[in-house]
């Protein structure tokens, strides 16, 4: 009894980052989508729906898979790290010299939170909270973010 799923035909993959409740037909949403026919309304508003819990302007990636009948699917991922990193420390861009400057501080407890929200991710799922914090610590340590145990 072996059936054949029928799959649709993949025309493209689009990766994106736009604003949480911010996809607009301008660009960078609309030529991206509108030179493989995709409906650019629908789009917009199944992804301002889905993002409507995160703060407004927060950077989403977003990866969109394009059929060859013009239709879609997408995937939305959690902001990046960096991004995280850089508000929890209150900074705007990272040393310019990591490892000899550093330019903030955040506790253990801050990168225990970044992981619980790292860890809904699509790849980041089946991965053990230890290991998301450890490359956590990595990524504010190549940012020169020092991780301390608690702010004095």
């Amino acid at each position: 009894m072996s059936r054949e799923i029928a799959q649709r035909a993949v025309a493209a993959t689009i990766r994106l980052r736009v604003p949480a409740g911010g996809a607009r037909p301008a660009p960078p949403v609309g030529p991206a989508l509108g030179q493989y026919r995709l409906n650019l309304m629908a789009f917009c508003k199944d992804f301002n729906a889905r993002t409507q819990k995160y703060k407004p302007d927060t950077p989403i990636a977003v990866t969109i898979t394009a059929y060859k009948d013009n239709t879609f699917d997408f995937t939305v991922k959690s902001p990046s790290v960096t991004w995280f990193l850089k508000k929890a420390a209150g900074i705007e861009l990272g040393s310019g010299r990591p490892g000899h400057l550093v330019t903030s501080t955040v506790t253990v407890k801050h990168i225990y939170e970044i992981a619980k929200v790292k860890q809904s991710d699509p790849y980041c799922q089946f991965l053990p909270l230890e290991s998301i914090c450890k490359s956590i610590i990595g990524t504010a340590n190549s940012m020169g973010i020092k991780v301390v145990k608690d702010l004095e």
